[in-house]
């Protein structure tokens, strides 16, 4: 077995009396898309930084490729692609301009062109930096921070501003990466993002981690009820429901009834009970739980700022 690509141990870091991280640990193996999840300030991006070697953690170990990020910096500079959440370039400096740059700083690259086609930029190569909407200057630092083909990527809440059309060009980029052989590490604000790119996430709130795992594994340990939604005009259709074991409640709402229940044995129940009775259905359908449904379990439905 290789070791893991980043290992993250006990990191804490503090502003003042603000505990921005506290005791953050976990690994990322070689290969797989590795994300970081939680709510606004939950300490997402600080953590992000403390790894890339951006912030110096007040405590803890973090490794990656085998290196120290803080002593080791100018060796993986080569090896690591980071896009920052903010940054800026010159107000007059082109998109070409930029990558031509960016190619100069690494002895290995990949073709720029071919990176701005990829990303939607191609009709913006003459462009100056300060003429791009927000998405535009969002895929172009997604293109530099990609521009030394890295092993291990940074993307720090890479789709945001970006219309939908954009974001599943990002979504199709990032998982090229992957089939490459490269890791990935990013951060998020959205579960439907989350669920189709990581093979892993890390659930952080309030500076610390409250679940690791895959997708479906964290949805199946936290949100394991299903819901099916049944339109019928039948009236003995909710008693007979109500009264099947696996079946844990059914809400009327008219016609439409909302039968919550535990495992897929419990949808197989509803379907052998409407076929017993012969319930005329005019629809069927089941709710599966999501990686937002966990997100708002473990960190709660309130707004933060």
């Amino acid at each position: 077995m290789s070791s893991p690509v980043v290992q993250v141990h006990s990191i804490r870091k503090t502003y003042g009396r603000v505990v921005a991280v506290d005791d953050v640990s976990f690994d990322v193996e070689r290969g797989e898309i590795f994300g970081l999840i939680g709510p606004n300030g939950a300490g997402k991006t600080t953590a992000m930084e403390c790894i890339e070697g951006l912030t110096t953690p007040d405590a803890g170990v973090v490794s990656i490729l085998g290196l120290d990020p803080i002593r080791d910096v100018y060796a993986l500079q080569e090896r690591i692609g980071v896009q920052l959440q903010e940054a800026q370039l010159q107000k007059r400096i082109t998109v070409q301009e930029a990558v031509s740059f960016w190619t100069s700083l690494f002895r290995n690259t990949v073709d720029g062109d071919q990176l701005l086609d990829q990303l939607g930029l191609t009709a913006k190569r003459t462009a100056w930096f300060m003429t791009l909407s927000g998405g535009q200057k969002q895929r172009l630092f997604i293109a530099l921070a990609l521009i030394n083909d890295p092993e291990l990527v940074f993307l720090d809440e890479l789709t945001t501003g970006l219309d939908p059309q954009a974001r599943r060009a990002i979504w199709d980029l990032v998982l090229g990466i992957q089939a490459r052989g490269k890791t990935v590490i990013l951060t998020t604000h959205l579960m439907e993002e989350a669920e189709r790119l990581c093979n892993r996430v890390a659930i952080i709130d309030r500076g610390r981690i409250v679940d690791i795992g895959a997708p479906a594994e964290l949805v199946r340990r936290h949100c394991p009820d299903r819901t099916v939604i049944v339109t019928t005009g039948d009236p003995s259709a909710a008693s007979q429901f109500r009264a099947l074991s696996r079946v844990r409640s059914v809400d009327e709402r008219g016609r439409e009834l909302r039968i919550h229940g535990r495992d897929d044995e419990f949808v197989m129940d509803l379907i052998q009970c409407v076929a017993d009775h012969h319930i005329r259905v005019a629809d069927f359908r089941t709710e599966a739980p999501t990686l937002e449904d966990v997100f708002l379990k473990l960190t709660g439905h309130s707004v933060r700022d």
